[in-house]
């Protein structure tokens, strides 16, 4: 197995490794601090099963339940598809993971990893970026790290505030998702130690104690910072990739910038997290 990176921060490439596979102690720990050290890993070259990706995804941790349960898989209702072929009620296209956001937030203990395997991809197209938030932290003078020591946002299923609209969820789904949760503006990392901006547009309702005029602006300054293309990696997706990255410590956007008329299927699973801290 060769673990290569991709940038200086944020990602690291995986070779020689059949994920189909019994996988040595050795490699299993190997892969789990390359995660940790690198936030993103892509795995090259797997042809899975949705079963096969339960059991490599099993090397990282617990499944998390997704919340809107009109994705899974029948067969294997752990595992979700994302899909260009979908559309909403009034017949506009959805594109799922447009806009940059990190994945549940409005959960009480939302998922430390998401993991992606591709499918179908079209010809071009369809990259997904992904921006690392605790180098974006770091980089924040000292004064605004201390403004953010101790803010709490609120976080729910689709905030008034995102451009993005989600799909809608069930009445089952909704009894069992939180109507909203707290979270700190700044988070850290369990296992790295590493602080972390840790927003998401799509789900923030706004910041415990703050008016909106002073919330909303702080929150997009926030967000501007963060995607600046230095904290950025951006992945070219190409067949057979198996994309896994830390929530606790990232953003990520899908661009629908492909020819829609080919499709794009991939596999989704994500994985138990702690509380946010």
């Amino acid at each position: 197995m060769n673990v290569t990176l991709l940038t200086n921060d944020t990602g690291a490439e995986v070779r020689g490794i059949d994920l189909s596979q019994p996988i040595s102690k050795t490699d299993k720990a190997m892969l789990n601090r390359a995660f940790v050290d690198h936030s993103v890993l892509v795995i090259r070259d797997q042809r899975l099963t949705p079963q096969q990706v339960l059991a490599a995804v099993g090397l990282f941790g617990t499944v998390f339940p997704q919340h809107n349960t009109r994705f899974a898989l029948p067969d294997c209702p752990q595992i979700h598809y994302l899909s260009n072929q979908d559309r909403f009620p009034d017949g506009r296209r959805y594109i799922p993971g447009e806009g940059w956001h990190t994945d549940h937030s409005n959960d009480t203990r939302p998922p430390k990893a998401t993991v992606l395997h591709a499918v179908e991809l079209p010809d071009q197209g369809g990259d997904t970026q992904f921006a690392n938030m605790a180098a974006a932290y770091s980089a924040l003078p000292k004064a605004m790290q201390d403004r953010l020591g101790g803010l709490l946002a609120i976080h729910i299923y689709q905030s008034s505030h995102s451009a993005r609209r989600l799909m809608s969820l069930s009445d089952a789904n909704k009894e069992r998702i939180p109507n909203a949760v707290l979270h700190p503006v700044v988070r850290t990392h369990p296992e790295s130690g590493r602080k972390a901006i840790y927003i998401n547009p799509i789900r923030i309702e706004g910041i415990l104690g703050l008016d909106h005029k002073e919330a909303l602006p702080l929150l997009a300054e926030l967000l501007e910072h963060a995607t600046a293309e230095r904290f950025q990696y951006r992945h070219q997706w190409r067949p057979g990739d198996l994309v896994m990255w830390d929530n606790r410590c990232l953003l990520h956007k899908a661009n629908g910038d492909y020819d829609m008329d080919q499709t794009r299927y991939l596999y989704r699973v994500m994985l138990q997290g702690d509380v946010p801290h």
